[in-house]
């Protein structure tokens, strides 16, 4: 599944994903963090998730905001009913990864800890059981444009624990509206399709052997040679 290649809606006042009866919207437009990272994409101060009953939302500090182009839908913890997936940045300590989960009647907040920096940011993959074992992990470039590392982190108990990291690939360029990087299935194992540090090729990066490692795919000829890549 590709994160993010393009079908938004037009940004305006809000940025909407929907899956069956749950949706989940970013809106509140700001400017107060101000990294710009995204091109024209604002970043935003309030999430709202709905599972087509009940709409519960999040509005955050004055010192955060979502700074993300699309408020993803997954099912992390495997209970049929999906979570929101985003980017989260806090003033002084850049981006999280965080995960919203509708239970009671609220929102139940699982993220990882921020990469410590003002103005660094993080780059999602996707959700998928990327080693096999059984619970669903989440991949993401950490600082797209410096360290160009990808790391997976497993969701469990509530809670998340980075499995494996691999530097040396990317998914974004500095201003850009849009994340070049997809999921897809070989050989019974997702696999997670983006570019290599320069982005002149398109790379696969897997587990084997309970390791991530990559092959190369050929060259990058833009967004849509990445959203289809080349066969198994």
């Amino acid at each position: 599944m590709a994160v993010l290649l393009g079908g938004l809606p037009a940004f305006g006042d809000s940025l909407k994903r929907t899956e069956g009866a749950w949706s989940v919207v970013f809106d509140q437009a700001t400017d107060r963090y101000g990294h710009a990272i995204m091109g024209n994409v604002p970043e935003w101060g309030r999430l709202c998730l709905s599972n087509g009953d009940e709409q519960v939302c999040v509005t955050l500090s004055k010192d955060s905001v979502f700074e993300d182009m699309d408020p993803r839908l997954f099912d992390v913890d495997q209970d049929g009913e999906p979570e929101a997936v985003v980017v989260e940045s806090k003033l002084g300590l850049g981006a999280a990864l965080v995960i919203y989960d509708l239970q009671d009647g609220s929102l139940k907040r699982t993220a990882n800890p921020n990469i410590g920096t003002r103005f660094r940011w993080l780059a999602p993959i996707g959700v998928a059981d990327f080693n096999g074992d059984g619970d669903m992990d989440v991949a993401y470039v950490d600082r797209p444009h410096l360290a160009k590392t990808l790391r997976v982190w497993t969701y469990r108990d509530r809670g998340l624990t980075e499995i494996a990291s691999i530097k040396g690939v990317t998914n974004h360029s500095i201003g850009e509206d849009f994340i070049t990087s997809s999921i897809r299935t070989c050989d019974g194992l997702p696999e997670m399709i983006l570019n290599d540090a320069r982005r002149r090729n398109i790379v696969s990066v897997f587990f084997e052997d309970g390791k991530l490692t990559y092959k190369d795919l050929g060259r990058y000829h833009g967004p849509d040679s990445v959203i289809t890549p080349p066969k198994c």
